[in-house]
């Protein structure tokens, strides 16, 4: 199965179709919801229902999801049962699945109903497909339109003095270059609030549209990223690292150790990453389309896109 566990939870949902040919005799049954198995749309309707809650038992490499609302609707045309099947969740992963398995279910209830009544040769299932989705990154773009330059401090005295390797900062700055960003100055810098500052201070003159520092947020004496740039922040935007410290906290109780702030520096979007590698790649997975949708969006306002 594909590891969905740094996608971020987003409301989704899927709309599929299948068609249920028959004879005019059996499509007026449908209609009159009279068999003598009972009435073939209730039933076909609840088979679609229970299919898409259980579509991760029936297809191996699927997911389970929490099904928050599915409807089956039918429409009897000339030939055929038309079926439209609609499901909702809130995941990491799509329901196009959990749909067209509740429009073939709904599908395959009609014709096991309806069988004693035709040929097998004048029943026939087809045309299953899916309508449309909606939500994930179909709908909440994880890249850039048009590319921008970033700046990435990782801010580490270890780091800096050659005694540590830089796994998280050249993490963030490459998944940062994979949604857009280019070019992205990179930058290693030690546990001095002097350097810090002076470096935000010539990417925002620059109007660098994003900057994200990585390290410092913690609580230990040499962290002051979050003292060094809170000050700054001229619009605050708390709600992003609510967001990452929600996610994270789904995977580590570590994540509430995090005091990263976030905000515009003038014209310049400014995050501070926590250090960990693993924090700081849940952090960019968290904020990532927020992220994307805020600097597009006051390119736009700002009139430089």
């Amino acid at each position: 199965m594909k590891n969905v566990g740094m996608k971020p939870d987003t409301l989704r949902s899927a709309v599929a179709a299948a068609r249920f040919y028959a004879p005019q005799h059996c499509l007026q049954r449908i209609a009159s919801r009279d068999t003598e198995k009972g009435d073939p749309q209730a039933s076909a309707r609840i088979a679609g229902i229970l299919a898409a809650k259980r579509t991760d038992e029936l297809l191996p490499l699927c997911h389970p999801l929490p099904i928050h609302a599915a409807e089956v609707h039918f429409a009897i045309e000339a030939d055929h049962v038309a079926i439209e099947a609609e499901v909702h969740t809130i995941g990491p992963t799509g329901v196009e699945m959990e749909a067209l398995t509740a429009a073939s279910m709904a599908a395959l209830t009609l014709y096991d109903m309806l069988k004693p009544y035709a040929e097998p040769a004048e029943l026939r299932i087809g045309d299953t497909h899916l309508l449309e989705k909606q939500g994930g990154k179909s709908h909440y773009s994880r890249r850039l339109k048009t590319s921008l330059p970033a700046t990435v401090l990782m801010v580490s005295t270890p780091v800096a003095d050659g005694h540590k390797s830089d796994a998280a900062g050249r993490s963030v700055a490459d998944g940062l270059a994979q949604a857009g960003f280019d070019p992205i100055d990179y930058r290693v810098l030690p546990d001095d609030p002097g350097a810090v500052d002076a470096v935000i201070n010539k990417a925002v003159s620059w109007e660098t549209p994003l900057i994200v520092t990585v390290g410092g947020t913690g609580i230990g004496p040499k962290d002051k990223v979050v003292e060094t740039v809170e000050p700054k922040l001229t619009t605050p935007m708390p709600g992003l690292m609510e967001a990452a410290r929600a996610f994270g906290l789904k995977r580590t109780p570590y994540a509430a150790l995090s005091r990263g702030v976030a905000g515009f520096i003038g014209s310049s979007l400014t995050l501070t990453f926590p250090g960990s590698r693993a924090g700081a790649e849940e952090t960019l997975a968290a904020v990532l389309p927020s992220l994307i949708h805020i600097v597009e969006i006051h390119r736009r306002f700002a009139g430089k896109s």
